[in-house]
């Protein structure tokens, strides 16, 4: 099956509706702890999604990673842990420069690095993207994506200026520019990591395709590893902190010790590549799951069904992201390496609509909606520009 950018921009799409969107169900889910929610929708978004689509729409999963070649299985698996790491340093992101800075110095330097790093690997750089015109036309496009995050971070910084002193301090508490741009920097490269295993596992791919796998499902064996590392990480930082705060319960309890959950007191693990989940899961949770505190309304019911459902939709829908990514990539030929500003921009894209649906913007200025609106619509003229460029180069 022969290239097709148009396609491979609409998978690119739809991977980053599923990341934008993921977080909704997470705002059903109960008196639960946000290292237990995540955690059961992790096993969902980095075991069982990737092994059960993959052996479903693969040919032989188990003997294309038994084919494919260990350094690029272990190189694979590496870069998943370190892309987990980024989520590490991503909450303080958030602590020392706020939602809206962090956000968007974070996911400027996720995707800078993990666009340009890998051409540049491969010794691809100044051949095949500074000197060709689909090349050139394609680092327009990212470039006019970092634009585009640009604006969304100035727009955020434009709606905390509009908020009084209480608020600001309630939302920043401890604001430190110089701290939080070294920790966005380390967090945001680290978050890259997922495109350079995705790059790695090109050998992994290659063995997909020998064994029989359909083009268009060639990364899914890739996403089998690499989120495994993800999931390592993640794995133990939940156990962590459901050791610290006394939640290891929550997974099998119907009754919770807590009239609310203790999400407040766990740093966020995410990554720019999650979108603001856990901050948009918060916003109405502790409405929904706050209670009387006294004596004659203890124990607090849990309804574990429903929780394990939601987390279990949550991460489904996270995986999704990957799934439609690995397919878009497929489509756009040789440069491959632009489909990470592509899912970038289509994450702010559909995070930033769903904060509008859900009246994130409400009290904001006519200049700061401006922006939102200015932010959108370079954004979406950026995957024009880059999925125009691979038209070029797959024509050429």
């Amino acid at each position: 099956m022969g290239s097709n950018p148009l396609l491979g921009v609409v998978f690119h799409w739809l991977g980053g509706l599923a990341s934008g969107s993921f977080y909704v169900p997470f705002r059903k889910v109960k008196r639960w702890s946000w290292e237990t929610y995540w955690l059961v929708g992790g096993v969902f978004s980095w075991i069982l999604a990737p092994w059960i689509l993959g052996s479903l729409l693969t040919s032989d999963l188990l003997g294309v990673l038994r084919d494919s070649p260990r350094s690029s299985v272990a190189w694979a698996y590496i870069f998943g842990v370190l892309w987990g790491l980024g989520g590490l340093t991503f909450g303080l992101t958030m602590r020392y420069l706020g939602m809206s800075l962090g956000m968007a110095v974070a996911l400027g330097f996720t995707a800078a690095f993990g666009t340009l790093v890998p051409p540049i690997f491969r010794g691809q750089f100044a051949t095949e993207v500074l000197g060709t015109r689909s090349g050139v036309t394609i680092l327009i496009g990212v470039g006019i994506c970092m634009l585009g995050i640009v604006f969304a971070g100035a727009a955020g910084t434009m709606k905390e200026r509009e908020m009084s002193e209480e608020q600001k301090r309630a939302s920043i508490k401890e604001f430190d520019l110089k701290k939080g741009l070294l920790v966005a920097t380390f967090s945001g490269v680290m978050s890259s990591c997922f495109a350079y295993g995705l790059a790695a596992a090109d050998p992994i791919k290659a063995a997909s395709v020998r064994h029989g796998t359909a083009v268009l499902w060639q990364g899914l064996p890739a996403l089998v590893v690499v989120l495994l590392g993800g999931f390592t990480t993640n794995f133990l930082w939940c156990l962590f902190l459901n050791i610290r705060n006394n939640s290891a319960y929550e997974y099998f309890s119907p009754y919770s010790r807590h009239p609310h959950t203790n999400s407040d007191s766990s740093p966020a693990f995410e990554n720019p590549t999650d979108a603001p989940a856990e901050e948009m899961a918060r916003a109405d949770k502790h409405a929904a799951t706050s209670a009387p505190s006294t004596a004659r309304d203890l124990p607090f019911s849990v309804p574990m069904l429903s929780n394990y459902f939601f987390c279990a939709l949550a991460g489904t829908t996270w995986y999704f992201q990957f799934f439609f990514y690995t397919m878009g990539e497929t489509q756009m030929g040789r440069y491959k390496f632009s489909s990470w500003t592509l899912h970038m921009a289509s994450i702010i894209i559909f995070s930033t609509l769903w904060g509008i649906a859900l009246k994130e913007w409400n009290g904001a200025g006519p200049r700061t909606k401006f922006m939102v609106a200015l932010s959108l619509a370079t954004l979406i003229a950026s995957t024009a520009v880059v999925g125009y460029g691979n038209y070029l180069g797959s024509h050429s």
